[in-house]
Formats: C-alpha cells, sequence, structure tokens
C-alpha cells in the first residue's frame, strides 16, 4: 500500500504543476500573445483541473488508509496533508514515503 501511496502521491505532485504551470498560463497568459480558440482555453484547465482533483481525493483516502493500516502519528498523517497542499512541496510527501519504504524512517 505505500508503494501505491507513493506513486500516487508522485503523480499528484506532477498534475499539480502541470495545472499551475501549463493548463493555467494556456488559459489566462497565452490569449495575451496570441489568439487561442476558448475551447482550448477552458479545456486546458478542465481536464488538468478534473485529473489533479481525482488524484488529491485518492491521496487523501490513500492517506487515511494508510494511516490506520501502519499505525502512524497524527503529525505524520497532517504533515503529509498540509505538505501535500503546496504545489512545489508535495513532491517531498513522495520522496519521504520512499525513505519509510526502504526503512530509513
Amino acid at each position: 500500500m505505500l508503494r501505491i501511496f507513493r506513486f500516487i502521491a508522485l503523480l499528484e505532485a506532477i498534475s499539480t504543476v502541470i495545472l499551475f504551470f501549463v493548463a493555467m498560463p494556456v488559459k489566462y497568459i497565452l490569449p495575451r500573445f496570441m489568439e487561442v480558440p476558448e475551447d482550448i482555453r477552458l479545456g486546458t484547465v478542465r481536464i488538468a483541473g478534473s485529473i489533479h482533483g481525482f488524484l488529491v481525493v485518492v491521496f487523501v483516502i490513500l492517506l487515511l488508509m494508510c494511516w490506520q493500516s501502519f499505525n502512524w502519528k497524527i503529525s505524520r498523517v497532517l504533515k503529509y496533508f498540509v505538505v501535500s497542499l503546496i504545489p512545489i512541496f508535495s513532491f517531498w510527501v513522495e520522496i519521504d514515503l520512499k525513505k519509510v519504504i526502504e526503512g530509513e524512517k
């Protein structure tokens, strides 16, 4: 389960970066420089946002499952949750889980 959670944490982090640094600039910045059809502008955010939202829900469900299965302290659970909300820092969750899997923590 930890390996799946780690993979989802990585996907969630990547989806955040894609949403903030690809989809949102296509919607808000690119039209200032060139003609972009409205369906493309809105579609990029809708698709990236939907994927990201789905991954966030899966992330939280897996976080709760791991908390119960591995008897994690509430501090770890809250730390993972809070850090996952910060776009670039969410990669830290995946790195920390790698250490947990390898037995360093």
